[in-house]
C-alpha cells in the first residue's frame, strides 16, 4: 500500500483530524489514535449506535489502532514521547498553544525526532488576530464568505448540510502531510504542516472569489442557478425536478436541439451567455415548458445521450441504491469483532494496482493498549503500573 511503513500518531478528535488520518490509514499508514481513558473521542457518543457502536465514529476511524492514555500525567507524556520517537507523522487539532503547553511544541518535537512531520488543524490558523478563538464548522462556513453565496436571492444565507470545512481541512491536511513526507524523502528534513477550517472554506470560493477580485462586486445568491452560466439549474419535468448543466455554448446548442427549441438561438436576448444570464428567468421559463412535457426518466436518457449533463435529484437512500454508486463501492459493509456489521462510506480515491481497503475495523477505546505499549518495549509490570495509576 502507498503509505505502508509510515507511522502516524493521531492526537485528533471529532471530524477534521480523524478524517485526515483516516485517509492516511486507508492508504496503508499505521495510525495510532490517542484517546482519553474512559472517554475517548467525543464522537464515540454521538450519532446513531444501533449495535452499540457509533456509526459516526466508525465513519472516520477505520483502519486505526486506539491507545487510551492520560496525557495530563507525566507517565502518559513519557509514553507519547516514546511513541513519537518511532513515528513519521503526528497530527493534532488542538487550539494553538495546546501542544506547547503539553510540552510538545515544534522545537520539542524536533528534539524528539528531527525528521518528524507534524500537522496542525485549527479553526483560524496558528497565528493572527483570531487564532485563539474557538471555532467549529458552522463558524468557518459563516466567516469564509461561503454561506453568503448560498441560498436564494432575498433569502438568508445558507450553510451546507455536511460539515464541509472539517472535511476539506482534513483533506488538505492529508495532502500537505504526503507532500511533506515526499520532501523528507528527498531532503531528510521534517516539516510542520498547518491548515484551518476557515482557510479551507475560503480556498474553495473559486470563480465567486475571482469575479469579486476582478470587479469588486459581491456575488449574489443565485440558489440552484449558476452564478456564471445560463440556462443551468433545476427544471420541472412532468413527475419532478431534473438537474441540467449545459456549461457552454456547444452544450447549450445540444440542449435546444433535443428540446426542439433551436429558434431560441436567434432570439436577441439569448444570443450569448452574458445575455442569457441577464435574462435567465425568461430562458428558464421557455425550457421549463418543454421539460414539463415528459417525465424525468425520459430526459435523463435523451439529454445524457446527446451530451447534455442531466441528473435526477436523489435522496440519500436513492444515492446509495444507485447502480453507479454501488459499482464504485461507495458503501462498504465491514464486520466488527465486538459489534457486528457496520456500514461505512467507501473510498473516494481509487488505485488500480494497490487499492485502498478496510484492513482494520474502527477500534474499541483503548483496544490496542497492550499491543502498542508492548511494541514500545514496556514490560507487563510497567503496563500494570500504568493501569494502577489510571494512566491507561
Amino acid at each position: 500500500m502507498q503509505l505502508q511503513g509510515i507511522r502516524v500518531i493521531d492526537l485528533t478528535r471529532i471530524v477534521s483530524g480523524p478524517f485526515c488520518t483516516m485517509f492516511l490509514a486507508d492508504m496503508g499508514a499505521e495510525v495510532i489514535k490517542i484517546e482519553t481513558p474512559g472517554k475517548g473521542d467525543p464522537v464515540r457518543k454521538q450519532g446513531e449506535s444501533p449495535n452499540g457502536f457509533s456509526y459516526y465514529f466508525a465513519t472516520f476511524n477505520r483502519n486505526k489502532r486506539s491507545l487510551a492514555i492520560d496525557l495530563r500525567s507525566e507517565e502518559g507524556k513519557d509514553v507519547l514521547r516514546k511513541l513519537l520517537a518511532t513515528a513519521d507523522v503526528v497530527v493534532n487539532n488542538f487550539r494553538p498553544g495546546v501542544m506547547e503547553t503539553m510540552g510538545f511544541g515544534r522545537e520539542a518535537l524536533r528534539q524528539i525526532k528531527p525528521d518528524l512531520v507534524s500537522c496542525n488543524l485549527t479553526g483560524f490558523g496558528l497565528d493572527g488576530p483570531y487564532a485563539e478563538r474557538p471555532s467549529f464548522d458552522f463558524i468557518a462556513q459563516a466567516m469564509s464568505g461561503f454561506m453568503s453565496v448560498n441560498g436564494d436571492e432575498g433569502e438568508p444565507p445558507m450553510r451546507a448540510a455536511p460539515p464541509i470545512s472539517d472535511l476539506l481541512s482534513g483533506m488538505y491536511a492529508a495532502m500537505g502531510i504526503m507532500a511533506a513526507l515526499l520532501r523528507r524523502e528527498r531532503t531528510g528534513q521534517g516539516e510542520e504542516v498547518t491548515t484551518s477550517l476557515t482557510d479551507s472554506m475560503t480556498s474553495v470560493m473559486s470563480f465567486l472569489a475571482s469575479n469579486y477580485f476582478a470587479t469588486g462586486k459581491l456575488p449574489a445568491r443565485t440558489g440552484n442557478d449558476n452564478a456564471l452560466v445560463s440556462p443551468y439549474g433545476m427544471f420541472e419535468a412532468a413527475d419532478g425536478q431534473v438537474a441540467l448543466a449545459p456549461s457552454n455554448d456547444g452544450v447549450y446548442a445540444k440542449l435546444l436541439a433535443v428540446l426542439g427549441l433551436d429558434h431560441l438561438r436567434e432570439r436577441p436576448e439569448f444570443l450569448n451567455n452574458k445575455l442569457r444570464f441577464q435574462n435567465r428567468k425568461q430562458i428558464n421559463a421557455e425550457i421549463n415548458v418543454k421539460i414539463g412535457e415528459k417525465p424525468i426518466a425520459h430526459w435523463i436518457e435523451v439529454l445524457n445521450q446527446a451530451g447534455v449533463p442531466c441528473g435526477r435529484v436523489l435522496n440519500v437512500q436513492e444515492a446509495f441504491d444507485d447502480p453507479q454508486t454501488q459499482h464504485q463501492q461507495m458503501r462498504l459493509t465491514i464486520q466488527h469483532p465486538d459489534h457486528g456489521r457496520l456500514d461505512v462510506l467507501g473510498f473516494p480515491i481509487k488505485f488500480t494496482d494497490d487499492p485502498c481497503k478496510v484492513y482494520r475495523p474502527p477500534p474499541n477505546l483503548g483496544g490496542d493498549n497492550i499491543g502498542v505499549l508492548t511494541e514500545l518495549g514496556l514490560t507487563n509490570e510497567a503496563i500494570d503500573a500504568l493501569k494502577a495509576k489510571g494512566v491507561i
